[in-house]
């Protein structure tokens, strides 16, 4: 029988794989765009294996989360890394559109795979041996380990074609390559360190026949849920705005900051610059969700107004910015703000929903900040073609008003299903 970890062990786990998991993607990220291009791809082509990506991301959240909660969290986990790798790899040699729009699919399975399993791992590791636990702490501290190994990764990546005796697309891959390393260490940690929480009662060929076919099943019964608990809802519609503001800064942003720079080449490198100080401004605000928690006597309707508020406030003052430095701060406050509100709107959550339904509800909370994202690609461009970059801009920090209007509806009140529902952590199955 395999013995379920204690909190604390398990809170290591978690924010160590979350740390390692990220890294890749962080090493990945300064030279994924310059590879293609380096390779022959216009930035239209990019745009379309990009859209791709997000396309297949989107079609399997849901389906990939009921397969974490019915064949378990750490087959699942291990897929994905794989897929990681086998997209990171693909990427490093391709040097035509077809296989571009390969690589960048796996990648979409990748990130479909891995949406929800880890953390629903940790937080019913915590469940089942110390019931009612508040997660808050380990939550915080893996969304700080989220945003330094993107930093880290951030910072290898951009540093690695400089260092090696080469030069072009060469040079470019070198960064994948090290990533797809990274990113089969952590496949090998994920192995030896996630402990399931319940032994599957089958193994091999059967396990998977038999966790695929519960998924139509698991996949019903979060919706259910979803539909029938108000503060689910609200969280999702809380996500699908996040979505929306983190595209107005992360597709107009660039552009923002390279016109108060005075020229592309020096607004990519500035942003290149702000983009890790924000990461590490949202490792900050992780790790101080529970001080915050404690401020607000443990509201999080109250918490996540406040930041929501604030949030806007650095929204706006970017978009109006009228030097480099201020847009700068700015820009780093809202990731401060963002980061904050995270950890708190994510317990409330876990308290909704059950660990059978867990990575699912996970994947849809996913599914509704990609949609958010999507409606953002389609909208805020249009917006700043025609009333200029700022109004863009500023379509975000509104998003987050009304974010902060939806805030207020997240009490739990008697009639909330999870308010009185254990957690039924023995229908995991780790």
């Amino acid at each position: 029988m395999t013995a379920v970890l204690d909190a604390d062990r398990a809170r290591r786990r978690f924010v160590g794989l979350t740390a390692l998991r990220w890294l890749p993607v962080g090493v990945a990220v300064p030279v994924s765009v310059l590879l293609a291009t380096a390779r022959g791809l216009s930035p239209a082509d990019i745009g379309v294996t990009v859209a791709v990506y997000g396309a297949v991301a989107l079609l399997l959240e849901l389906p990939t989360g009921g397969l974490a909660d019915a064949l378990g969290h750490r087959p699942v986990l291990v897929l994905s890394g794989l897929f990681t790798v086998a997209g990171l790899l693909t990427m490093a040699v391709a040097d035509n559109m077809l296989l571009f729009l390969v690589a960048w699919s796996l990648k979409g399975v990748a990130r479909a795979l891995d949406s929800g399993p880890l953390e629903a791992w940790y937080v019913d590791t915590v469940h089942r041996s110390e019931p009612g636990a508040d997660v808050t702490s380990g939550l915080s501290r893996a969304a700080a380990a989220d945003a330094i190994g993107l930093s880290a990764g951030a910072v290898l990546g951009g540093a690695l074609p400089l260092l090696v005796d080469r030069g072009g697309a060469s040079a470019l891959a070198v960064p994948l390559l090290v990533a797809a390393a990274f990113g089969a260490v952590h496949v090998v940690a994920v192995l030896l360190l996630v402990v399931p929480v319940r032994p599957p009662t089958t193994s091999g060929a059967a396990a998977l026949r038999s966790g695929v076919r519960e998924v139509p099943l698991v996949i019903s019964t979060t919706v259910r849920l979803v539909l029938t608990d108000r503060l689910l809802r609200l969280l999702l519609v809380v996500s699908f705005l996040v979505g929306v503001v983190l595209t107005a800064l992360e597709l107009l942003g660039p552009l923002h900051v390279a016109e108060l720079a005075g020229s592309p080449e020096r607004g990519s490198a500035v942003f290149g610059v702000v983009t890790a100080v924000s990461f590490a401004a949202a490792a900050v605000g992780s790790l101080l969700a529970p001080a915050l928690g404690r401020v607000t006597r443990g509201s999080v309707a109250w918490s996540s107004a406040l930041t929501s508020v604030l949030g806007a406030v650095a929204v706006a003052l970017f978009a109006l910015a009228p030097a480099l430095v201020v847009a700068a701060v700015a820009y780093s406050l809202f990731y401060l703000f963002n980061g904050a509100a995270w950890p708190l709107r994510q317990r409330l959550m876990h308290d909704q929903t059950t660990a059978g339904q867990r990575a699912t509800t996970l994947s849809a909370k996913s599914l509704a900040l990609m949609l958010g994202g999507l409606l953002g690609n389609l909208m805020l461009p249009r917006l700043a073609d025609d009333a200029g970059l700022p109004a863009g801009l500023l379509a975000g920090a509104a998003g987050m008003l009304l974010l902060a209007v939806v805030s207020l509806g997240l009490r739990p009140g008697s009639g909330d299903a999870g308010s009185h529902r254990p957690d039924r952590v023995a229908a995991a199955h780790g």
